[in-house]
């Protein structure tokens, strides 16, 4: 019973990620991509990180 239960979650979420990929025809950005407003990049740790190292 787990076995299906798992299989069908597998299935649900390839399948959502597959049908995202073929409406927008490009992969899930992550929020540094996605972000609308403007300013909040200043506040963010990744980009802390980056501009120490960078």
């Amino acid at each position: 019973m787990e076995f299906i239960l798992v299989f069908g979650i597998i299935l649900i979420t390839a399948g959502g990620l597959g049908l995202g990929l073929m409406l927008t025809g490009r992969p899930p950005s992550d929020s540094c991509g996605a972000a609308a407003c403007a300013g909040h990049c200043d506040i963010c740790p990744r980009r802390r990180e980056a501009q120490r190292h960078g």
